[in-house]
Parts: C-alpha cells; sequence; structure tokens
C-alpha cells in the first residue's frame, strides 16, 4: 500500500470529503453550480480511489505467468476512471440545459460562498500536490512558482495515476472557481442562467479531462516508445562504461510508470566471451539501479566500425 500513487491516495481522500459538504450544500441551496461541482468532485472520489487501488496492484512483482509484470494494470483502471467522469459529465451538462429552461433562484448564499473556498483551497492544494509530483517523477529540478511551469512541461511523462490526477484537479479547481462566480453573479445580479451556463461549462471540461485521460491510457495500452529524455538517460549509462564502443539498436518501451530496455551492445575488439559477458552483466546492473527501469535485456556485438548511435537523430529501432 505505500508504494501506491500518493497524489491519487490524497486526492481520494479530499475529494470525498468535498463531495459530501458540496452535495449537502447543493441540497440545502439548489444551485446547479454546486450540484455540478459536487458531481465532479463524486467523480474525482471515485477515479482516484480507483487509480490509487490501480497504482498498488502495479507495483506486483513479476510472476511466471505475467514475466512482463503488472505495469498496465494502471492503465486499465485509469479507463475505468474515464468511463466513470463521462457518466457525470452527462448527468452535469443535462442538469445545465435544465437550470437554463427552468433558471432557480438558489439560497444559502453564504454556505454555497464558504463550501466553494474551502473546494478551491483543497483542489488547489491537491493540484499542488501533483505538481510537485511530476517534477519529482520526471526528475526536474523546479522550486517556487517554477514547480507550475516545469509540471506543465513535463506532466506528458509523469506516471499516469499522476497525470490524471492532475488533470482531473486543475478541471475541479477552474470547475470550483467557475461555481463561485456563479453564485455570487446569480446572488447578486437578476442574470439567473449564469447558474445553468458554469454547470454546462463544468460539464464540458469533465468531458475535456476525459477525453485526455482516455486517450493517454489507450496509447499505454497498446504500448508506447520511452520518451527522448529517458532514452538519453539510458544512453549515457550505456556509454559510461568504457568497454561500450556504440549502442548498434535500442528500444525502450513504457508499462505503466516503468520502462523495458532492449539493446544491442558493440564492445571493443579482441574480447572473450566470458569478458564479454561480463561486461554485458555489468551495463544491465547499472541500468537497473535507475528506479524508472524494471527490466532489462542486453545482447552483445562486435564493434562494426561504424557509428550506428546518433542521438540527435536516434529513433527506436525494430528488434
Amino acid at each position: 500500500m505505500k508504494k501506491g500513487n500518493t497524489s491519487s491516495g490524497a486526492a481520494a481522500i479530499g475529494n470525498t470529503g468535498l463531495a459530501i459538504v458540496k452535495g449537502i450544500a447543493a441540497a440545502l441551496s439548489g444551485s446547479g453550480a454546486m450540484f455540478a461541482s459536487a458531481m465532479h468532485s463524486v467523480a474525482d472520489a471515485v477515479n482516484q480511489g480507483f487509480v490509487y487501488t490501480g497504482s498498488v496492484l502495479a507495483e506486483k512483482e513479476p510472476t511466471r505467468r505475467f514475466p512482463s509484470g503488472f505495469g498496465r494494470v494502471i492503465n486499465i483502471f485509469c479507463m475505468v476512471a474515464v468511463i466513470v467522469v463521462t457518466i457525470m459529465a452527462y448527468e452535469t451538462i443535462r442538469e445545465g440545459f435544465h437550470l437554463l429552461t427552468h433558471p432557480v433562484q438558489a439560497g444559502r448564499f453564504v454556505l454555497n460562498l464558504v463550501v466553494l473556498l474551502l473546494a478551491v483551497a483543497v483542489d488547489g492544494s491537491i493540484l499542488l500536490k501533483a505538481m510537485k509530483e511530476i517534477v519529482r517523477e520526471t526528475r526536474t529540478e523546479a522550486k517556487g512558482l517554477g514547480v507550475v511551469k516545469s509540471a506543465f512541461q513535463n506532466v506528458g511523462r509523469a506516471a499516469p495515476p499522476t497525470r490524471l490526477v492532475f488533470y482531473e484537479d486543475l478541471v475541479a479547481t477552474l470547475g470550483a472557481l467557475l461555481a463561485l462566480i456563479a453564485v455570487v453573479v446569480t446572488q447578486l445580479t437578476p442574470v439567473k442562467v449564469f447558474d445553468g451556463i458554469a454547470t454546462i461549462l463544468i460539464g464540458i471540461l469533465m468531458v475535456g479531462v476525459a477525453f485526455k485521460v482516455g486517450y493517454d491510457n489507450m496509447v499505454g495500452l497498446i504500448g508506447v516508445a520511452a520518451p527522448r529524455e529517458v532514452e538519453d538517460r539510458v544512453a549515457q549509462i550505456i556509454f559510461a562504461d568504457p568497454s561500450v564502443t556504440d549502442i548498434n539498436q535500442m528500444r525502450i518501451m513504457q508499462e505503466g510508470r516503468f520502462y523495458h530496455v532492449e539493446a544491442y551492445l558493440e564492445l571493443e575488439k579482441g574480447l572473450t566471451l566470458a569478458d564479454a559477458d561480463d561486461i554485458k552483466f555489468r551495463v544491465r546492473d547499472e541500468l537497473l539501479k535507475d528506479p524508472d527501469i524494471s527490466d532489462v535485456t542486453l545482447g552483445i556485438l562486435e564493434d562494426n566500425d561504424v557509428r550506428d548511435w546518433r542521438p540527435e537523430k536516434a529513433k527506436p529501432q525494430p528488434m
């Protein structure tokens, strides 16, 4: 359990509390925007609970039946989360159109205001935690406001559960702000339809999250090549061994948040088979020290006097 994704675990707890508070506020006030925000929190709590469970199962060691491990389990759990978000988004948009045709004067203004300010604070803190998790997982050095910029730039390289928490709580924070604006506008102005407009906008944001997360995890289930930064890092570890002269071919596949490395290494000429084996195992052990690499398969060749590995043009090749 301790190996589970901490961002999704914290988000599940936080959104469960928010869903309860928002649901009570929506029932007492009749606010459509508050209802939409409550639905979003329910979806987030269910999703992130699923994702946390999936992240725990994904940490299981490979078995004889599943020799590649369980990394892609998290992608399956994220796809289930996408279905939940889509259903909640549909209900939210439908409620928004109902409010457009039958505007309701929401009550309990102070209650709604306090609850939504609390929602912005909680969702914002979870979002910040997810940003810090992205920075940690992608090994980028960022502090202060730089964490925000770095998170947006590197979110595609983060683990699937961290990406889901980031996108969901980004939308949750924006949704809480929209609901807050809707509550204030409908209370202080005669424009009552804004409640329905805000509800529909929150639903559309949820659809956007479902599409983005669904696409990312569909790609993950099919099998996707590692980002260029990871490929460069692996190449640096390999070339750090003085006996390695070139990389003939290399393929790195992402499985959940882990990477599988397959490569043919070219070694200096004149080595005995025993020496070549020692070098291969030495390089393999160095690669496995990287916490993001779960499996390494290496082949060895004698140097062919041709430079095959060019980092500026490096692309995964068929093995």
